[in-house]
């Protein structure tokens, strides 16, 4: 368990993660996290769960389509 701090950042807070948090989580400098709330408390993750919702959407298209699409890329 890592423990953060919640401190002021300009007229904001915020909390400040480790290098070691930030490649755990694979993020860096300027990436997105996303604090989804769970049963069990608050996540914060780099996984958008709607982008992952209209790429099943887009692969579920794609493998319906696939002799159109093979048509249209030539």
């Amino acid at each position: 368990m890592t423990e953060l701090k919640v401190t002021s950042i300009g007229n904001s807070a915020g909390i400040i993660l480790s290098k070691d948090l930030l490649a755990k989580l694979r993020v860096r400098k300027g990436d997105k996290l996303f604090a989804i709330e769970t049963p069990s408390g608050i996540e914060l993750t780099p996984y958008d769960p709607e982008f992952a919702v209209q790429m099943d959407a887009a692969e579920t298209i794609m493998r319906a389509d696939r002799d159109i699409l093979k048509k249209l890329a030539e």
